[in-house]
C-alpha cells in the first residue's frame, strides 16, 4: 500500500503547494488535514476491503443500493491508469536520453529557436548618457559601454534549453487540441515498454506484483537520500530550502481559504482514497491483519516521503537559482514543468549530470509503476469477483489483454497533441468525481449500513477496542469527514475553470469531451441504483429499503471467521481456504 499511496504527486506537487502556501506553516492544515480527512477515510476503506475481500464493486453488497459508487471508481481508475503509464514512458523516455555524456537538453543545440537562452536576456533598459537618463535598447547601451540602472531592465521573453526540448524535441508538441498531428514514435515505444513491464510484474496477481513492489518501492528513497546528500553540498542550496520551508515561512498565509483547500486536496488525492485500490488491495490481507496500525503507517509514511521529497528538490533548485542568479521563486514550478523542465535544467549544471539525470527519472518510473501496478490489479481483481472461475483459469492472458487495451486506448496521449489529452483526462476524471464517490462512499456507510456496526465489524477484525478508542473515529466518520468532503466538492465545483496547459486554451468541443467523461464516470451511480430498485420486490419504499440493506451474502468470505454476528451470511458453495505469498506474510486468496 505504500508504493500506490506515495506516487508522482509527492515529488512534484506537494514541495511546490508548500512553497506556494507559506511554506512550514502550510504543514500545519496539511497535518490537521490529514488527521480529519485523509486519514479516516483510508482506515475505513482498508478495513472494508480486508473485512469482506472483495473488490470495490463487490464490496457493495455492504450497500446495493450504492453500487454504482464502485463502478465509478473503477471507471476513473481506468481513465487514470491510461494517462499515467503515459507520464511513466515520458520518464522512460528521459532515463534513455540521460545515457550521453552531454544531456541534450543542457544547452540550446540544433532543434532550439532563437527565444532559447540559458541566461536571462537583456532587452531594454534605462542608463545615462550625457549626463541625462534615457531609455533605449540593449544593444544600444552595450555599444556605446553604458550601464544600465537598477530596477528599470526589461528581459526578453525566453526559454530554457531544457523547456524547449521538452515541447520541441520529447513531446513535438502541437499548437493545440485541434491539431493532433501523427504519434511519436518513440513515445509509443516508451510507452509500450511500460505495459510490458506492468504486465510482466502483474501476470500472476498479487503473487508476482507482491515481489516486484519490494524494490519499487522502497528504491525510491535510496535515490532521494542521494538527492538529499548531493543537493545538500551545492552552492545556493540553503536558500532553496528557505524558499521551501525555512525563513520565508509565512504564517498569515493560513488566513487564507484557498490554503486550507489546497491542503485538504493534497492529502485527499496524495493518499489514493475513493479511487478504489485500497479496497482492492487490503482485500487480499489476512482477516486478522491489524488494518488500523496499517492506515497509521501508510498514512505518516507518505506524508514524511512528501516533505522528505522537497528537500531533495529544493536544494538542487536553490543552486540552479544560485547559477542563473534569480531568485528561487523564477526557477519553482509543480507538475510536468518540475519534473521535465525545471529539476532536469537544474541537473545538467551538476558536474557528472547524466547519472543525476538518471537516478532522478529512475527514482520517477519507479514512483509511477507502484501507482500503476495497483491501479491495474484493482481492474484485475474487479474482473476476478464477477467472473471468479475464468479468472482463476484465464488470469494470465485477462491481465496482458487490459494491458494490451489499455496501451491502444493510450495512443491518444502520445500523438503531437498527446500532452494536451494527458491534462484533460487529469483535469476532469481524477478532479471531482472521486470527491463524489469518497461523500457518497463515507455517507452509505456510516449513516445508511450504520457506523456503530461497521465499528463491531472492524472489532472481529482487529480486537474489542475501548470507547475511548473510537471516540475519535466516530467524531470524524459521523460529522467532520463528510462535511470536509462536502465543502472540498462544492468549492472544487464553484471555482472549475476551463482546462488550460500552460496559456493555451483549449476548444469548446474539447472542453465538452471533458465532460462527457466524467458524466460517464459518474452516472453509474444512479443507474445501478436505479436498476437495483427495479429489481428488487414490493412496492417503491420496501424497495429501496431492501436496497439499503446488505445482501445475504454480505459478511467475511471464509467461514470461520463469521462467528455468530454472520452466521447467517448465505454462501453459493463450500469455499476452500489456502493461502498465497504476498508482500506482509500470507494472505487468504478468493478463489
Amino acid at each position: 500500500m505504500v508504493g500506490y499511496a506515495v506516487g508522482l504527486g509527492n515529488v512534484w506537487r506537494f514541495p511546490y503547494l508548500t512553497y506556494q502556501n507559506g511554506g512550514g506553516a502550510f504543514l500545519i492544515p496539511y497535518t490537521l488535514m490529514l488527521a480529519l480527512a485523509g486519514l479516516p477515510l483510508f482506515f475505513m476503506e482498508c478495513s472494508l476491503g480486508q473485512f469482506a475481500s472483495l473488490g470495490p464493486i463487490s464490496i457493495w453488497r455492504i450497500l446495493p443500493l450504492f453500487q454504482g459508487v464502485g463502478v465509478t471508481m473503477v471507471i476513473i481508475s481506468t481513465f487514470v491508469a491510461i494517462y499515467y503509464n503515459v507520464i511513466i514512458a515520458y520518464a522512460l523516455y528521459y532515463l534513455f536520453a540521460s545515457f550521453q555524456k552531454v544531456l541534450p537538453w543542457s544547452d540550446c543545440f540544433s532543434w532550439a529557436d532563437e527565444f532559447c537562452s540559458k541566461t536571462r536576456l537583456v532587452n531594454d533598459c534605462s542608463a545615462v548618457l550625457d549626463g541625462q537618463i534615457i531609455h533605449a535598447n540593449y544593444s544600444f547601451i552595450a555599444s556605446n559601454n553604458l550601464t544600465c540602472l537598477n530596477d528599470t531592465i526589461n528581459y526578453k521573453p525566453v526559454q530554457f534549453p531544457s523547456e524547449q526540448y521538452w515541447n520541441k524535441v520529447a513531446l513535438q508538441r502541437s499548437s493545440g487540441l485541434d491539431e493532433t498531428g501523427n504519434i511519436v514514435w518513440y513515445l509509443a515505444l516508451c510507452l509500450l515498454l511500460s505495459w510490458m513491464i506492468v504486465g510482466a510484474a502483474l501476470f500472476k496477481g498479487i503473487k508476482s506484483s507482491g515481489k516486484v513492489v519490494y524494490f519499487t518501492a522502497l528504491f525510491p528513497y535510496v535515490i532521494l537520500l542521494i538527492l538529499l546528500v548531493r543537493g545538500a553540498t551545492l552552492e545556493g542550496a540553503l536558500d532553496g530550502i528557505e524558499y521551501y520551508i525555512g525563513k520565508q515561512s509565512n504564517i498569515t498565509k493560513l488566513m487564507e481559504a484557498e490554503v486550507w483547500k489546497d491542503a485538504a486536496t493534497q492529502i485527499f488525492y496524495s493518499l489514493s482514497v475513493a479511487w478504489g485500490g485500497l479496497v482492492a488491495l487490503s482485500s487480499y490481507n489476512k482477516f486478522h491483519n491489524n488494518c488500523y496500525s496499517d492506515a497509521i503507517f501508510v498514512c505518516v509514511t507518505n506524508c514524511l516521503t512528501s516533505v522528505f521529497a522537497g528537500f531533495a528538490i529544493f536544494s538542487v533548485l536553490g543552486h540552479m537559482a544560485f547559477v542563473l542568479k534569480r531568485p528561487v521563486s523564477e526557477v519553482v514550478d509543480s507538475g510536468f514543468d518540475l519534473a521535465f523542465v525545471a529539476y532536469p535544467e537544474a541537473l545538467s549544471k551538476l558536474p557528472v549530470s547524466p547519472l543525476w539525470s538518471f537516478l532522478f527519472f529512475f527514482m520517477l518510473l519507479l514512483l509511477g509503476l507502484d501507482s500503476q501496478f495497483a491501479t491495474i490489479e484493482t481492474l484485475t481483481t474487479t474482473i476476478q469477483d464477477i467472473y471468479p472461475k475464468m479468472m482463476k483459469k484465464l488470469r494470465i492472458p485477462i491481465t496482458l489483454g487490459v494491458c494490451v487495451l489499455l496501451f491502444f486506448l493510450g495512443l491518444i496521449c502520445v500523438t503531437q497533441a498527446g500532452i494536451y489529452w494527458v491534462n484533460l483526462i487529469d483535469h476532469f476524471c481524477a478532479g471531482w468525481g472521486i470527491l463524489f464517490a469518497a461523500v457518497l462512499e463515507i455517507i452509505g456507510i456510516v449513516y445508511i449500513y450504520g457506523g456503530n456496526r461497521f465499528i463491531e465489524d472492524i472489532e472481529m477484525m482487529i480486537g474489542k477496542k475501548s470507547c475511548f478508542f473510537w471516540m475519535w473515529w466516530r467524531m470524524c466518520w459521523f460529522f467532520i469527514t463528510p462535511v470536509l468532503l462536502v465543502a472540498i466538492l462544492v468549492w472544487s465545483l464553484v471555482t472549475f475553470s476551463a482546462p488550460t496547459y500552460g496559456s493555451v486554451l483549449y476548444p469548446t468541443w474539447g472542453t465538452a469531451v471533458g465532460w462527457c467523461m466524467i458524466i460517464f464516470c459518474v452516472i453509474w451511480i444512479p443507474i445501478v441504483a436505479v436498476v437495483k430498485i427495479l429489481k428488487a420486490e414490493g412496492n417503491l419504499f420496501q424497495r429501496i429499503a431492501s436496497c439499503c440493506r446488505p445482501t445475504a451474502n454480505w459478511g467475511p468470505y471464509l467461514e470461520c471467521h463469521r462467528g455468530e454476528r454472520y452466521s447467517h451470511v448465505v454462501t453459493p458453495k463450500k469455499e476452500k481456504e489456502h493461502e498465497i505469498p504476498t508482500v506482509s506474510g500470507f494472505t487468504y486468496f478468493r478463489e
